[in-house]
């Protein structure tokens, strides 16, 4: 996690995202987690600067016990996507968590997690095969991010009945 808080220090410039699904630090609707349909909530994207040829997209929980779980990741989405629609499988997949090359929505084991949609937009096409790692990904963006944009969203499972 400390390597990819130190490519958010690095980025110099910030657009917008958002989400007409939830607010920034809100809820996410049940519907965009595994108590739902599990499907990608639909995403903004403010304007991206001039120069970008492609946007990578990471989501991930900090909060998780042991290590930062990935979501969600995809490389080489065109810079003129502005809405990403919900569950939109845009660009080229890599691995969630459970090793499935597809957004994987919140469900958190205990107590409210965070989850941290970024956006980032990148000097160049990346070279990276489908099913990549989000390791291989930040590798990949690391000197190539000219922009970032970020949205912040709350989840708890809710009771189960017994």
């Amino acid at each position: 996690m400390n390597f990819l808080i130190l490519l958010l220090m690095m980025s110099k410039v910030s657009f917008p995202l958002s989400s007409p699904a939830f607010k920034a630090n809100g809820e996410i609707p049940l519907k965009y987690t595994c108590e739902g349909e599990n499907v990608s909530p639909p995403l903004a994207i403010g304007e991206v600067p001039k120069g970008a040829k492609s946007l990578a997209l990471i989501v991930d929980d900090p909060d998780a016990d042991k290590k930062v779980v990935t979501h969600w990741i995809a490389w080489n989405i065109s810079p003129d996507v502005h809405m990403m629609r919900e569950g939109e499988r845009p660009g080229t997949p890599g691995k969630n968590e459970k090793g499935e090359n597809r957004y994987m929505g919140p469900c958190p084991p205990k107590g409210q997690h965070h989850y941290f949609f970024k956006v980032y937009a990148l000097d160049k096409m990346l070279d990276l095969k489908e099913g990549a790692s989000k390791d291989e990904l930040v590798n990949a963006i690391k000197d190539h991010i000219l922009a970032e944009g970020e949205l912040v969203g709350v989840y708890e499972k809710k009771a189960v009945a017994k």
